[in-house]
């Protein structure tokens, strides 16, 4: 036994709820455990049981031993003095809390209570309930699948809203700093991000007729246009940053920090940095398109870019490759930029224009986009969870990193089934 069980099993009332009685005997009905709480004070509040013939409102406090109200010094706390019941798993010590009735709980919980919960905690699978969630009905599994997706955009949307407070407001220059960043990947997300915003979108926008231009900002900013060359693309592009570098007073980031080992050569910095300048050129109004737009189908053609004709033959600047190939932006990395950008952004931005239908449209583009293959859709695969849509591979994403990995099946509804199961 220990406190975060010891609370679950009250929370959720996982005990024979019949022949309650308190130590001194008087019999005890719980009507309603109380609300947990997570700062200071009683574990749980406004609780509610019946004790004799008498109704009692209030708040009501845990511990695995009776003596740990002693210890805690709860005696001396006024926070304490006014419970309505104190639950022990181990009345050590008789009148611990004085007056307050106590509720010694250890009998009345079912032995398997303990087998299951320890058989999560103990296993060693990457999945602690793997063989045993396929036994939770698949309507609870879909609930749970919801809040965890809202749970991982509420925590992705947090940062997105400090962005949107120091752009004042502007969500051109949202979409412009995310779609950046979503352009780095997971790899270069970072340099991506501080790329976009050493350079604001006025400037590439300025010269967007002029692909030359546009794409002389961008590698300029990223660093790359440093030293000499013997292609006459980046010596052009060199020629051009120059003169917009002191026009703009630019300050580029620095090189290095841009990740090239370990990577598909498609993925390079440098490619993605062409493609990123080619959805500037091409683009008018993104941010309205990409709002107003929720189908795939229809966003699928405002991402289809494909870099400049130099890097048809390259993948780095001096260094041809005999394979003539244009370097588009592939059918996996649209569907990754409408599954972290676009679906979040409409998302966000519905919520502050508080419009529960485009927030809906959202959630249903997510629908529409199939599931992300990776290696944390791959061990849910391996545990028997068909995996259909990027809607659940963002919720399973959410689950493994934030509950699995850290073995909260405390918190887990998942994990609440299964301890509640007598099978």
């Amino acid at each position: 036994m220990n406190e975060a069980l010891f609370q679950f099993i009250w929370q959720y009332s996982l005990y024979q709820p019949s022949g309650l009685h308190t130590a001194d005997g008087e019999p005890l009905t719980v009507i309603y455990p109380g609300k947990l709480n997570k700062d200071a004070g009683p574990d749980f509040l406004e609780g509610k049981v019946k004790i004799g013939n008498t109704i009692l409102v209030g708040n009501i406090e845990l511990h695995i031993k009776a003596s740990d109200w002693l210890r805690h010094g709860h005696q001396n706390d006024a926070a304490y003095q006014n419970l309505i019941l104190h639950v022990v798993f181990e009345n050590d010590v008789k009148d611990a809390a004085g007056k307050t009735p106590v509720l010694d709980l250890n009998a009345h919980i079912p032995s398997h209570v303990f087998a299951q919960y320890a058989g999560l905690m103990q296993a060693s699978q990457q999945l602690p309930c793997s063989g045993q969630h396929q036994k939770v009905k698949d309507i609870t599994k879909e609930s749970w699948l919801s809040r965890l997706l809202a749970e991982r955009w509420e925590q992705k949307l947090a940062d997105w809203n400090v962005l949107l407070e120091n752009s004042a407001e502007d969500w051109r220059n949202l979409l412009y700093w995310r779609m950046a960043a979503n352009f780095g990947f997971k790899t270069n997300a970072a340099p991506f991000l501080m790329l976009a915003q050493s350079l604001p979108l006025n400037m590439p926008t300025r010269h967007k007729e002029n692909l030359t231009q546009v794409e002389a900002l961008f590698f300029g900013q990223a660093g790359m246009l440093e030293g000499d060359f013997k292609d006459d693309y980046p010596r052009e592009l060199q020629r051009e940053y120059d003169y917009l570098k002191k026009k703009y007073k630019l300050k580029p980031i620095k090189e290095h920090l841009w990740k090239f080992l370990r990577m598909r050569p498609a993925n390079f910095p440098t490619i993605r940095i062409a493609q990123f300048a080619a959805l500037v050129h091409k683009s008018v109004h993104l941010f309205s398109q990409i709002v107003e737009t929720h189908s795939v189908k229809e966003i699928e053609p405002l991402l289809d870019v494909t870099a400049s004709s130099y890097w048809d033959t390259h993948f780095q600047f001096d260094v041809p490759q005999k394979q003539v190939a244009p370097k588009s932006l592939g059918a996996s990395s649209v569907q990754n930029i409408i599954i972290n950008t676009i679906a979040p952004i409409q998302f966000l931005y519905a919520s502050k224009q508080d419009t529960h239908k485009l927030q809906e449209r959202a959630l249903q583009l997510l629908e529409a986009v199939p599931a992300e293959k990776n290696k944390i859709t791959r061990i849910w695969q391996e545990n028997e969870w068909n995996v259909v849509n990027a809607a659940q591979s963002q919720a399973l994403i959410q689950l493994y990193n934030n509950y699995c990995s850290e073995k909260r099946c405390l918190s887990c509804t998942i994990g609440l089934n299964i301890i509640r199961s007598a099978n």
